[in-house]
Protein backbone atom coordinates (compact mmCIF):
# COMPACT_ATOMS: atom_id res chain seq x y z
CA UNK A 1 0.00 0.00 0.00
CA UNK A 2 2.75 2.35 -0.96
CA UNK A 3 1.65 5.96 -0.90
CA UNK A 4 -1.39 5.37 0.61
CA UNK A 5 -2.41 5.43 4.31
CA UNK A 6 -2.69 1.90 6.25
CA UNK A 7 -6.47 1.10 7.22
CA UNK A 8 -6.94 0.59 11.32
CA UNK A 9 -9.70 -1.94 12.46
CA UNK A 10 -10.95 -1.95 16.01
CA UNK A 11 -13.33 -4.65 17.88
CA UNK A 12 -15.63 -2.78 20.85
CA UNK A 13 -18.58 -4.98 20.22
CA UNK A 14 -15.77 -8.07 20.67
CA UNK A 15 -16.78 -9.99 16.85
CA UNK A 16 -14.91 -13.53 16.85
CA UNK A 17 -14.48 -12.51 13.03
CA UNK A 18 -14.27 -9.01 11.24
CA UNK A 19 -14.53 -9.22 7.38
CA UNK A 20 -11.94 -6.24 5.74
CA UNK A 21 -10.94 -5.31 2.02
CA UNK A 22 -7.29 -4.67 2.22
CA UNK A 23 -4.62 -7.42 3.15
CA UNK A 24 -2.25 -4.71 4.70
CA UNK A 25 -3.67 -3.11 8.15
CA UNK A 26 -3.54 -1.97 11.59
CA UNK A 27 -5.31 -3.60 14.47
CA UNK A 28 -6.00 -1.64 17.69
CA UNK A 29 -8.26 -3.55 19.48
CA UNK A 30 -10.95 -1.48 21.23
CA UNK A 31 -11.26 1.82 21.03
CA UNK A 32 -8.77 4.00 22.82
CA UNK A 33 -8.73 3.94 26.23
CA UNK A 34 -9.42 0.14 25.69
CA UNK A 35 -7.24 -0.36 22.86
CA UNK A 36 -4.19 -2.79 22.87
CA UNK A 37 -0.20 -1.58 20.99
CA UNK A 38 -1.71 -1.01 17.33
CA UNK A 39 0.00 -4.17 15.91
CA UNK A 40 0.63 -3.85 12.09
CA UNK A 41 -0.84 -7.61 10.05
CA UNK A 42 -0.19 -8.25 6.41
CA UNK A 43 -2.21 -11.49 5.24
CA UNK A 44 -0.02 -11.98 2.70
CA UNK A 45 -1.31 -15.01 0.38
CA UNK A 46 -3.41 -16.17 3.08
CA UNK A 47 -7.37 -14.42 3.62
CA UNK A 48 -7.34 -14.90 7.16
CA UNK A 49 -5.07 -13.61 10.13
CA UNK A 50 -5.78 -13.47 13.89
CA UNK A 51 -4.64 -10.51 15.73
CA UNK A 52 -1.90 -12.07 18.57
CA UNK A 53 -2.90 -9.58 21.25
CA UNK A 54 -7.03 -9.60 21.15
CA UNK A 55 -7.43 -12.75 18.93
CA UNK A 56 -9.91 -10.99 16.58
CA UNK A 57 -10.28 -13.23 13.54
CA UNK A 58 -9.48 -10.95 10.23
CA UNK A 59 -10.77 -12.25 7.12
CA UNK A 60 -10.21 -10.79 3.40
CA UNK A 61 -13.29 -10.34 1.25
CA UNK A 62 -12.13 -8.73 -1.99
CA UNK A 63 -16.14 -7.32 -2.44
CA UNK A 64 -15.20 -4.88 0.43
CA UNK A 65 -13.63 -1.28 0.42
CA UNK A 66 -10.61 -0.68 2.41
CA UNK A 67 -13.06 1.95 4.46
CA UNK A 68 -15.96 -0.94 5.22
CA UNK A 69 -16.13 -4.17 7.35
CA UNK A 70 -18.40 -6.67 7.96
CA UNK A 71 -20.13 -6.40 9.97
CA UNK A 72 -20.07 -2.93 10.22
CA UNK A 73 -18.57 0.07 12.24
CA UNK A 74 -15.08 -1.34 13.02
CA UNK A 75 -13.31 0.69 11.32
CA UNK A 76 -11.18 2.62 13.35
CA UNK A 77 -11.06 6.72 13.36
CA UNK A 78 -8.80 8.37 14.90
CA UNK A 79 -10.78 11.24 17.05
CA UNK A 80 -7.13 13.47 17.91
CA UNK A 81 -6.10 13.74 14.23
Amino acid sequence: MAGGSIPHFQNDQGHAAIEIGVKEFMCVGANPPFDHPHVFLDLGADNEKVCPYCSTLYRYNAGLKASETLPPNCVYVDRAA
